[in-house]
């Protein structure tokens, strides 16, 4: 499966009018295996259209044969799956600070730390093709993530008004609609940024784009998540914790993170007890927002070894 976690950086100051200019995006595509509310405001759904259900039946043909191969582990990691200090903290480095793909350091400031300094807020949007069933079983789901993420970066993350994190649920169908609208939604969201968003091949399943501060680009501001809502159950949940959880800063994977949903093997579908420590060491007030990874590296240890070895001396 593929998903694409976009970092670019606007000046995103909400409660003014200053002219916002996007950055280069910085794009973080994942290889995968080759081999879906009652209020009667809700429109019924609309007919899907042949190259969707194409896409449908392709999504649900990739979660069977994951499965079949043992991939998409639900448990969180086990005995089978340990990892030291040492261990954490490069993979922390790595998920943080690099770009795998390009060698470059995914905030686009060089050595910087991205993450949010201002409370997260969530906001549900549903493409016309959305039956009711699915989209109160996605905006619980995607409720209760935001609920576990607060706890474990200790960082206000919620569901409600007032929104800086968009997450869609669209089909192939409706996608094109529902990103043009967020030109309006966020005037600083021009169509050149979001164009990505709109312009999804078979093997994305989803993707997240990050929008940090022009003055301080590795703070972010807002961010805009799409997932396709032909993904089946577990991949459409799958993309929520990683599309979530990676909006928040962690946008990079690492060949080497085990257990992780940070990892483009796809041996774990849902966020893992090794990622909620990573997101913990995102959001220690030890580490400064923009930090350098020289700067970090010291700090980063340190709470790696508090985290898998309490007993240890400090």
């Amino acid at each position: 499966m593929k998903r694409w976690v976009l970092l670019a950086f606007l000046s995103l100051a909400l409660a003014a009018c200053d002219l916002l200019v996007p950055v280069e995006p910085t794009l973080k595509p994942q290889s995968r295996p080759s081999d879906l509310n009652t209020d009667a405001t809700v429109p019924s759904p609309r007919a899907t259209s042949q190259a969707s259900a194409e896409i449908r039946a392709y999504l649900t043909q990739v979660q069977s044969a994951q499965l079949t191969q043992g991939l998409l582990r639900r448990d969180g990691g086990g005995p089978d799956t340990p990892f030291t200090s040492d261990m954490l903290s490069r993979n922390f480095e790595r998920i943080a600070f690099f770009n795998e793909y390009t060698g470059a350091l995914s905030s686009g400031v060089s050595g910087a730390l991205g993450r949010w300094d201002t409370p997260v807020r969530m906001e549900v949007i549903f493409g016309a093709s959305i039956p009711p069933s699915q989209r109160r079983a996605d905006k619980q789901d995607v409720a209760q993530f935001a609920t576990r993420l607060s706890r474990v970066t200790k960082h206000p993350i919620s569901v409600g008004p007032s929104a800086n994190f968009l997450v869609l649920f669209v089909s192939e169908d409706d996608r094109p609609d529902e990103i043009d609208k967020l030109s309006g939604r966020f005037p600083n969201l021009t169509p050149a940024a979001l164009a990505p968003l709109k312009n999804l091949s078979r093997e994305t399943y989803c993707a997240v784009i990050a929008f940090g501060q022009m003055n301080n680009p590795a703070s972010y501001s807002a961010a805009v998540a799409v997932i396709r809502a032909e993904n089946p159950d577990l991949l459409r949940l799958s993309c929520i914790h990683e599309e979530l959880s990676q909006g928040l800063g962690l946008a990079n994977d690492s060949p080497q993170a085990r257990p992780s949903i940070y990892n483009d093997d796809d041996e774990f579908a849902l966020l893992t007890n090794h990622d909620e420590l990573l997101l913990g060491m995102l959001y220690d007030k030890r580490l400064q927002t923009g930090m350098s990874l020289d700067a970090a590296r010291p700090i980063v240890r340190e709470i790696s070894v508090e985290l898998t070895e309490p007993d240890s001396p400090t």
